[in-house]
């Protein structure tokens, strides 16, 4: 007699879905149980992701229940309702369902009924993904030419820099103006002033922190944060647009070279004169040789300062002997303070070599010291099983928090249907009560992937000796990038004492570093780029493995 199939149901929504096509999770997943009722096909879970895009696998914790789920062979099939609900890019899609087809796994869409368990499901597969992408990509293209010719009749896009705010000027709000926060634009102006009168990005930041202001997301002023003032012509009047392309991607790698700068419809901030003067002394200093360190740098961005938990950054002193002789001492110091000035922390410097060896030293110890492995051994297992019950806490109290929703949204539907309530007070709590009601389910989903996670077996002691071996030799055998490159992968964070000495170095290793770190090289001659030469191999890791030295 055959088995019958073992269906997980996946269904996603995110924001922008629910607002513009009004697809809902209950439809999908209604429509989805009737049809493996219909084909006798046993479901054996529904992995829900809601109000989450598809553009990555990055929060969508469901979607990562699922694949661990397939690994284990309890599923025989995945079906969605569209493929778009599974992914955005064709690319992820294909991603995806290679791994699933690589655990007996098929991949079944309902709307556009095709199944990968045959050759010409994986072909129709491919097709509507490109096809599917095309689509979306023609809609970004379409909403950026939008946007392009807004900003060339002079009118912005996006949020609003400090001074400037937005207000409705007809009864349906479909127009508005841009008009100045005076109290915000006098500032901008001292700005101005201050950079134009010789003072650097960071002595005006820290003169602005000092002071007490901040940004306009609340936080403190960075020289970033000044940069960008002084260097945006919307303060002069100007719209600037498409100076990058695809920044979610690509970031300043997608400059452009079809900049828009045009006259805009807003009131200028700064005058003419002023602005022309700021600029003609940004481009000076531009082309001004920056300080550059002598010397190898092993620990920026992993040392933390004692004091507010910045990285610390590299820094030098240069002094002179009685003799003329000049002498450099290197030091990591806050890299806020560095950025900020000292109204936001302190330099909270520490010597380079004594930092540097200090943790070198306590990973040595480490290796060499039976005892002390075993305690670290120890130590990650009971903090694993010390996260369980605080874990499942939470879960209870999200659960609760669920149920306790669900009920409200009964009673006001009882209200509704009683004609007690208006349509309108319905709407407006329907969408309230459905709003939390996803945040508490994306928390759930969150919180059982971590459970799942932490009941696994026991980190064994032969799996933490073989890593730190093969870490403290890489150490001590590599040339200095591809230290520095080891430490950036496995160290995860630095943190000094208070009397500025290292206090703990915290490691991580997941699989991907003992693949192709930690793991065999290819051989000595013919290496993969960045596989670092070491022979052996290390036991098979399953998860992301935590501790502390």
């Amino acid at each position: 007699m055959n088995q019958p199939v073992r269906v997980a149901i996946y269904a996603r929504v995110s924001t922008e879905d629910q607002a513009e096509f009004g697809y809902s999770i209950d439809a999908q997943l209604d429509t989805l149980r009737k049809y493996c009722e219909l084909y006798s096909r046993v479901i054996v879970g529904e992995y829900v992701d809601r109000g989450v895009s598809g553009k990555s696998m990055k929060g969508r914790y469901e979607l990562q229940k699922l694949l661990q789920d397939a690994e284990k062979g309890i599923i025989d099939e995945v079906i969605v309702w569209k493929f778009n609900r599974m992914a955005r890019k064709n690319i992820d899609l294909i991603h995806i369902v290679d791994l699933l087809e690589k655990n007996n796994v098929s991949f079944r869409s309902f709307s556009e009924n095709f199944d990968t368990s045959t050759s010409m499901g994986k072909f129709a597969l491919q097709m509507m993904g490109a096809v599917g992408e095309l689509e979306r990509n023609t809609i970004v293209d379409n909403v950026k030419m939008g946007h392009k010719q807004r900003a060339r009749t002079g009118k912005h896009n996006g949020k609003l820099p400090l001074g400037y705010r937005s207000v409705k000027i007809d009864v349906r709000g479909r127009e508005s103006k841009i008009v100045i926060i005076e109290e915000e634009a006098t500032l901008v102006r001292h700005l101005f002033e201050q950079y134009a009168a010789g003072q650097g990005l960071k002595a005006i930041a820290n003169d602005l922190n000092h002071r007490g202001y901040k940004t306009r997301t609340g936080k403190p002023f960075s020289t970033c944060s000044i940069r960008d003032i002084l260097d945006n012509p919307m303060f002069v009047g100007k719209i600037r647009y498409n100076r990058y392309e695809n920044w979610a991607e690509k970031r300043r790698k997608g400059k452009t070279s079809e900049l828009i700068l045009v006259e805009g419809h807003h009131p200028a901030i700064v005058s003419d004169e002023l602005w022309e003067k700021v600029q003609l002394l940004r481009q000076k200093k531009s082309t001004m040789p920056k300080k550059r360190f002598e010397g190898e740098y092993l620990l920026t961005g992993l040392i933390h300062c004692p004091e507010c938990g910045a990285a610390m950054t590299a820094s030098r002193t240069v002094n002179r002997a009685k003799d003329g002789t000049k002498i450099v001492r290197m030091y990591y110091s806050c890299g806020r303070f560095r950025s900020q000035g000292s109204s936001v922390c302190h330099a909270n410097s520490v010597r380079k070599d004594e930092a540097e060896k200090a943790v070198t030293e306590r990973i040595q110890e480490a290796v060499t010291n039976t005892h002390i492995l075993k305690k670290i051994v120890r130590s990650v297992n009971e903090h694993r099983l010390g996260r369980i019950k605080p874990l499942r806490d939470e879960l209870a109290g999200v659960q609760a928090r669920i149920d306790s929703l669900e009920v409200k949204k009964r009673k006001y539907l009882g209200l509704y249907e009683m004609d007690e309530i208006g349509r309108d007070l319905f709407s407006e709590r329907l969408a309230d009560l459905n709003r939390d009601l996803e945040a508490e389910l994306t928390r759930r989903s969150k919180l059982e992937l971590e459970l799942r996670d932490d009941q696994a077996d026991p980190i064994s002691y032969d799996l933490v000796q073989s890593l730190m071996e093969r870490f403290n030799t890489l150490l001590n055998r590599s040339p200095f990038p591809q230290r520095k490159t080891l430490m950036h992968l496995i160290v995860k964070k630095i943190t000094l004492d208070d009397t500025k000495r290292v206090g703990s170095v915290e490691l991580a290793f997941n699989e991907e570093t003992e693949k192709h770190f930690l793991s065999v090289a290819p051989s000595a001659d013919n290496m993969a780029e960045g596989a670092f030469p070491l022979s052996g191999k290390a036991p098979s890791m399953k998860r992301r493995l935590e501790f502390e030295l």
